[in-house]
């Protein structure tokens, strides 16, 4: 056969198999037999491994899996993928369509189901898949494109050869988790506890032939820019990408019309909730019209024009069996209920927090109480209340603690709080403080290192001071065995720690906790210093030369760098390989923007804020929050607010939308 020939025959038969993928996975309507399939695919594999000029990313055979990856690289979304705000009660459904009504917006509505999973972006050039990334905090997430082109329901190919991100949600369904789990049981390996974890725990796995394996499937539910595409409606965004190939969940999406239809809609989805293939932890419901949802806007955390309804937590009984007492960076004292495991929607629940002494007054806990426990909005384990009558006498009465656990000082309880604290500065829960902010997203960044889990692992010892973080490996079984964790999730968190090591500089200088240092200084002085030896060699002088350095700084710096204590710490951060340079692109000149000071106020509506201060420092100028007398420029969006006004009154430079929008396209 002719070099010609194959070629056609080959995309001939990419074709067949795209289609076929596309009536199986997404219309649930096959065509081709499972022989036939088999045979087309087969036939395909042995061209492409015989005609490698003719091999394409985008071919149906690279779905198997094989590509492995040593670290999730991170993307930054260029439109930010928002959350939704929580209701609970259909109380709270009526005060959301009432907040339409009043802003004299058309109160038709989308209702869908709000899946259990994680949500995806998928983007595609010329009709092809280029990349995917999860939603992570909304402005960053990471790259999962090796794993998303595994999942069968998403279209490595569109209908139509354009440029479009939508965005959707990757879901395990039910029957291959009991699948996975009965695997999984005869291995004597840990049960995946559900849907949800089972999903997001499988696409970031490494290795993309695990995550084949898992049979995870999507939904996609939104267009962000559909004004490109002269669409009007949600609905007919949905359609837009159902026939572009997406598996769009036309069954379950309906358009409605008031309260009423609303209503009508959660009540029949609560009834078969439970029949689905699939988990569902809600419902999402949204302004049909496009203009209406623009019309609406936004907060600075989510839209106006949607609400995602939660469904009532599910109660189950257990026997809370002590309280034990942790201390928190401030000094805090919270009590927490140790509790007979239980699964509650469908993971183990072994502790959870009490608040405070006057909380577990109120709900008069005793030890030995058998309770009933719920997870608030389906995530957090929640304490309701005890069974008064399920008690027989052996119950032992609460006592709040005088003394702090970890030094024993004296707790006091400040004025007008309903709080104990430990007030010892000297109390190693103020070393907790430190290591909490060394882990933090605008620090190290350390996934899966948040507050409690350090506390944790603080009380427990194994992590006393920075370097012990970086240790955890060594401890890596008996992480597995403590509860709550397991193989993969402790496996995720040393495979974080290890990429903390990556980090730019400015991460580690702002995560070192140095006082008056905060993330924008650390960026600054890490462009100028380009190392950390930089800082170890700098005299006090070098310090308080710097723009926005004042004598206060630049004595806190160099007490830092030279204290035998820090130059020990940052020594052994060395020999663990942590990267100290600074990996940023060196700073670039404006004369508009370099050397300057300035605050953003309001919304714009060509680039979000956070990515706007970025492009800023980028060109050397400085960003701030607030306005002072040595704000240079105030920056002003639509619906600015007091800063506005402040700006005026201190006669500082204003620039409007059109300006920096201006400034931006030239640069």
């Amino acid at each position: 056969m002719e070099k010609v020939e194959i070629e056609k025959r080959i995309l001939y038969l990419r074709k067949i198999i795209n289609d076929a993928n596309y009536e199986y996975y997404v219309l649930d309507n096959p065509t081709l037999t499972d022989q036939e399939f088999d045979k087309y695919l087969r036939e395909l594999e042995v061209l492409e491994e015989e005609n490698p000029e003719f091999d394409s990313p985008f071919s149906p055979t690279k779905r198997v899996g094989g590509e492995v990856i040593d670290r999730f690289k991170k993307v930054r979304h260029k439109i930010p993928m928002l959350s939704l705000p929580d209701v609970f009660s259909l109380e709270e459904i009526h005060d959301f369509n009432t907040r339409i009504m009043k802003e004299n917006v058309e109160p038709t509505y989308v209702c869908e189901y709000k899946i259990d999973g994680l949500s995806v972006s998928l983007h595609y050039e010329k009709g092809n898949l280029i990349f995917a990334a999860t939603r992570g905090d909304g402005v960053v997430g990471e790259d999962i494109t090796h794993n998303v082109r595994t999942i069968k329901s998403v279209p490595l190919t569109l209908k139509e050869p354009i440029d479009i991100e939508v965005r959707g949600e990757i879901y395990m369904p039910k029957k291959v988790l009991e699948e996975l789990n009965e695997k999984r049981k005869e291995k004597n390996l840990p049960l995946l506890q559900n849907v949800r974890n089972a999903a997001a725990g499988s696409i970031r796995q490494l290795d993309s032939k695990i995550a084949a394996e898992r049979k995870l499937d999507t939904w996609i539910y939104h267009l962000p820019n559909p004004e490109d595409y002269g669409i009007e409606t949600h609905e007919d965004a949905l359609k837009f990408m159902k026939d572009l190939g997406f598996k769009v969940n036309e069954k379950a999406n309906r358009v409605v019309t008031g309260i009423a239809e609303i209503e009508e809609y959660v009540k029949e989805t609560s009834l078969k909730r439970s029949e689905l293939p699939y988990e569902i932890d809600g419902i999402v419901i949204k302004v049909n019209r496009l203009a209406s949802q623009k019309a609406l806007g936004f907060t600075s955390k989510y839209p106006k024009w949607a609400v995602a309804y939660k469904f009532p937590a599910e109660e189950v009984l257990t026997r809370l069996t002590d309280i034990v007492f942790t201390v928190g960076r401030t000094g805090r004292i919270t009590p927490n209920a140790v509790l007979e495991p239980v699964i509650v929607m469908g993971s183990t629940v072994k502790r959870a927090t009490l608040h405070n002494e006057d909380y577990v007054l109120m709900k008069d806990l005793k030890i030995g109480d058998i309770v009933s426990i719920r997870k608030a909005g389906d995530v957090i384990p929640e304490v309701v209340e005890a069974k008064l009558e399920r008690r027989d006498g052996s119950e032992k009465e609460f006592v709040m603690i005088k003394n702090c656990p970890i030094c024993g000082s004296i707790l006091e309880k400040k004025k007008d709080q309903v709080d104990h604290y430990c007030m010892n500065k000297s109390c190693p829960a103020r070393k907790v403080e430190g290591l909490i902010h060394y882990c933090s997203r605008k620090a190290m960044n350390i996934e899966g290192l948040g507050d409690e889990i350090i506390e944790d692992f603080f009380n427990l010892g194994f992590v006393k001071t920075i370097v012990d973080i970086y240790s955890l490996k060594e401890h890596k079984k008996d992480l597995i065995e403590l509860e709550g964790y397991g193989t993969k999730s402790v496996d995720n968190l040393l495979l974080a720690i290890e990429d903390s090591k990556l980090n730019s500089v400015e991460r580690l200088l702002f995560g070192l906790g140095i006082e008056g240092i905060g993330d924008k200084t650390a960026l600054l002085l890490a462009k100028i210093f380009k190392n950390i030896d930089g800082f170890l060699n700098a005299s006090y002088d070098d310090f308080q030369n710097i723009r926005d350095i004042g004598p206060t700084l630049a004595e806190n710096l160099y007490e830092y760098f030279h204290h035998v204590d820090n130059i020990g710490l940052i020594e052994e951060l060395k020999n663990l390989g942590i990267n100290m340079n600074y990996l940023g692109e060196p700073e670039k000149h404006h004369d508009l923007i370099s050397n300057r000071r300035f605050v953003l106020t309001g919304t714009l509506s060509f680039m979000d804020r956070e990515e706007l201060s970025a492009l800023l420092e980028s060109y050397g100028g400085m960003t701030s929050s607030s306005v002072s007398k040595k704000t240079d420029v105030v920056i002003v969006g639509d619906k600015p607010g007091s800063k506005y006004e402040k700006a005026q009154e201190l006669h500082i430079e204003i620039w409007d939308e059109e300006k920096i929008k201006g400034i931006v396209d030239a640069l």
